[in-house]
């Protein structure tokens, strides 16, 4: 029952990292990605600070033994660096393409993660090359380039996935030296500042805008940040780590089908073979064994 209990509250953060992407998708025509993401992840630090106490009940998540601000702040701010970076980019793409295919081609950094061990020596099984390759194929069909380029909303999803798989690696390497709820709210402050020091000299900012784009900066902030975040930890907490990778990937599918039934967004043929694809890839790269 606990891990039944797990697997749906994955499954719930899915959903809602899935339909995040709509919301992304509807403030691109309002406002410019760095005023977004400005605002998303200051209100997202102000979220997990202001609920820490609540959200270490729920997750039982403790406070670390040994304390050191120093190395908080350090692993933080580069975390938050790399996000901004990574958010600024799939935000931006957002623009240029649909939701759907911007959930899966984000989606690629399940795949590249292992491979990306390679760097720091840490050698991934045969099965995830060929994940890759499966990827690669996929994202071709998907981004179904005209005159053998990629769109220029594709590509920078694919440069999003890049930072994104860096960023994982920073989280791995930090993991268990400082407090996590902590450090997502430290990482949520420095994207958010970061941000918004380059929307004040790359964009204009209205408050007409702001107004219009309330709806799905509260959502992305609150909800995908937020309470995403927790349902992933206390989702984890029980589940078995190769089906929570699994059952996370599912944000890429509800994307895609969210971007259906709310925004309308329909894929060719060939666009959708690629889906089911890097789909199939992202559940090969995280096979055991």
């Amino acid at each position: 029952m606990k891990r039944l209990k797990g697997n749906l509250c994955l499954l719930a953060a899915a959903m809602i990292w899935g339909c995040a992407f709509v919301a992304q998708s509807a403030a691109a025509d309002q406002i410019g990605p760095l005023t977004f993401n400005g605002i998303r992840f200051l209100i997202a630090a102000v979220t997990v600070s202001a609920c820490m106490p609540m959200l270490r009940r729920l997750t039982k998540q403790e406070k670390t033994e040994k304390e050191n601000p120093e190395r908080l702040w350090k692993a933080g701010i580069l975390a938050g660096a790399v996000l901004c970076i990574a958010s600024v980019f799939q935000q931006a793409g957002i623009a240029w393409t649909t939701a759907g295919k911007a959930g899966f081609i984000t989606s690629l950094y399940v795949v590249l993660v292992p491979v990306a061990g390679l760097l720091i020596h840490r050698v991934p099984k045969p099965h995830v090359f060929a994940a890759v390759v499966l990827a690669l194929f996929g994202l071709y069909l998907l981004s179904n380039p005209e005159n053998g380029s990629i769109g220029k909303g594709d590509f920078l999803e694919i440069l999003a996935a890049l930072c994104f798989t860096v960023h994982i690696l920073i989280i791995d390497h930090y993991a268990g030296r400082v407090d996590a709820l902590k450090f997502s709210a430290v990482q949520f402050l420095t994207a958010g500042v970061l941000a918004f020091i380059g929307a004040f000299f790359l964009e204009h900012i209205s408050l007409s805008s702001l107004v219009n784009a309330a709806i799905p900066i509260l959502y992305a902030g609150v909800f995908s940040a937020g309470l995403g975040y927790t349902l992933q930890i206390m989702g984890q907490q029980t589940a078995d780590p190769s089906q929570a990778s699994m059952i996370l990937s599912l944000e890429s599918v509800f994307a895609a089908l969210f971007g259906y039934l709310i925004l309308h967004e329909v894929l060719s043929i060939k666009e959708l073979a690629g889906c089911v694809l890097m789909f199939a890839a992202v559940l090969l790269s995280q096979r055991q064994g």
